[in-house]
Order: structure tokens, then sequence, then C-alpha cells
């Protein structure tokens, strides 16, 4: 997935893309998706661009000379954050800086990935942009600084807040349902957290847009600034694990009773929010963009994880 880091002549209409994070779902998605397009890309962890080195990390990235930089590393523990705050802010605050800084010191534009924790959770319908963040988590915390700190640090940027985020690779909520109706008869599920589930490669798709609507301009004015992007729909964590659940058994994978609580029921380090749904018209007006249901994109997901499954299983 990795591209050389040289600064050679590329084809025409051929663009370079920097992407920070390898290991993530959403890294991988975007990288792949840029990859199947035919543009150069380059996807880089930790060891080729420590974000929180900046040294490190501008030389990554100018010497790859990039036509855009997607910034997907984050630090993403919720509950260990609690109890590794300065580790948390040095990944998503201080390393969205240095990948800003670096961006900028390309001539790049970049498209910063954020999350529905910036907000508390308390308001009853989704959430716009311009709504008060307070995030209730040091992670949504950190998260927060982080878009602080890249509208700081570069003018020609894009923060796109997401939720949910589910795929076939990487640790997620399908993954886990998955692997626990292969070991129980019955799972407990809060149902009193509403969201949008959200598929890497569809947020992949959607940066890919936002990306070559950036470079098609001379002038940001307008475009810059934060974007709310989920797939559409909505759903408590409970019903969705009860969608995974019936899809999967229709597709021969493994399937369990879901059972819904409380979230008081089910203790967690740090506080989710209750409504994590975001109001996407937004990025539908500027972009024109608009993620497909998410149970569209359950079903592929799926389809991807039992087909795997079952090829291994033989």
């Amino acid at each position: 997935m990795a591209a050389s880091a040289s600064g050679s002549s590329m084809p025409e209409g051929v663009k370079r893309i920097f992407v920070v994070g390898a290991n993530g779902q959403v890294a991988q998605a975007v990288a792949r998706t840029y990859a199947a397009r035919g543009d150069c890309v380059i996807c880089a962890g930790r060891e080729s661009a420590d974000v929180t080195d900046r040294s490190a990390v501008t030389s990554a990235i100018t010497n790859f000379q990039p036509d855009l930089v997607v910034n997907a590393a984050a630090y993403t523990a919720v509950d260990r954050a609690e109890d590794e705050a300065e580790q948390a802010f040095l990944v998503n605050r201080d390393g969205s800086a240095n990948v800003a800084s670096a961006a900028r010191t390309a001539g790049a534009p970049l498209i910063h990935i954020s999350t529905d924790y910036v907000f508390d959770g308390l308001k009853t319908s989704p959430y716009m942009e311009t709504d008060q963040t307070n995030p209730a988590s040091i992670y949504g915390a950190s998260k927060l600084a982080g878009e602080s700190a890249v509208a700081a640090a570069t003018d020609c940027h894009v923060i796109l807040r997401t939720s949910w985020v589910c795929s076939p690779y990487g640790n997620n909520f399908v993954k886990t349902m998955l692997r626990l109706a292969g070991q129980r008869d019955e799972i407990s599920v809060v149902d009193d957290q509403w969201g949008a589930p959200t598929f890497a490669a569809d947020l992949a798709v959607a940066i890919c847009a936002v990306g070559e609507k950036l470079l098609a301009t001379h002038s940001y004015a307008g475009l810059t600034g934060i974007y709310h992007v989920t797939c559409a729909g909505e759903t408590t964590w409970c019903r969705f694990a009860r969608a995974i659940m019936s899809r999967s058994a229709e597709k021969c994978g493994p399937a369990c009773r879901v059972r819904p609580i409380a979230t008081s029921e089910y203790p967690t380090r740090a506080k989710r929010p209750a409504n994590s749904r975001l109001n996407c018209s937004k990025l539908a007006q500027v972009f024109g963009i608009r993620l497909p249901p998410w149970e569209k994109s359950l079903d592929i997901c799926l389809d991807q994880l039992i087909n795997t499954s079952q090829r291994v299983s033989t």
C-alpha cells in the first residue's frame, strides 16, 4: 500500500496522497480507494511518520511532496485514555498539530478525521457543526483539541467528524459481534445510545471526493472547515447488533440472541454519548456527498467477513 517517498515526476492526472495512520480502519480504506483510482499513495505509520515526532512527520510528508494529506492517525482507546490522558493528548492534539504543520509546509491541503465524541450527547436531535462542543471523556477532549490544533496550524484543512466506524479489518463492533456470536447463545448490548454506523469504505469514498474538490480549485474559500459525515440512517447499539446477527444468519454466518440493556447496566471507564447522531447536510450542500444507508454497507461488510471466514475454515 506504500509507494516510493521520492519526489519523482508523476504521469499527468495522477495525484500524490500521503495518508497518516497505516494500521487504522480509515487509513487502510483510504489507501485502498486511492490506489484503486490509480493515484500514488503512501500509507505511513509510526515507523516512518510518528505524529508525535514533529521532525520525523515533517520530513516524511515534505519528502513525498504530496498533493493532499489525510490524517487518520489517532489514539482511539476510549476507556484507557481516562488513565492515559497525557498520551491521548500527545497523539490527538500535538500529533494532529504536527501533521497539519507539515502539510502546510508541503503546500498541501489536509483532511483530518475527528469524532462524534466532541459532543456530550445530551442533545435530542442530530448535531450540527455549529453546535456547542462539550466532550464527556478524555478521548473526546483530546480529539476536540486536535481539531483546534489543525485549524491553527493550516488554513487549508477539512475536518470530518464521523461515528461508529466499522469495516472488515481492524477492531470494530461488527467483528466483535461476530466473534461473540460464535462463542455465546446470547449477548447483552446497550439500547439507549443512538448513532449511525459508518463504514470505512464509504468514508474513504467521501474523503476522496472532498480531496478531489479541494485539488480542483486554487482557492479553498468556502470549502475549509468542519463537516459531519456518517452513513445514512440511525440506530442503537442493540439494534445494530440485532441487524448484524440477522444478516449474518442469512449469510450462514454466526448469530446469537441480543438482549437490550441500559447504559447503566454496562458501566465503562469513559462516558459514551447517548446521542451520537450527526447532521450531514452541510457536506451534501458544499461537496455533494451523501453516504449510503448503513444497512446496505453492513451487508457488504458481512459478505467480506463471512466469505473470508468460510474460505479460511475450509
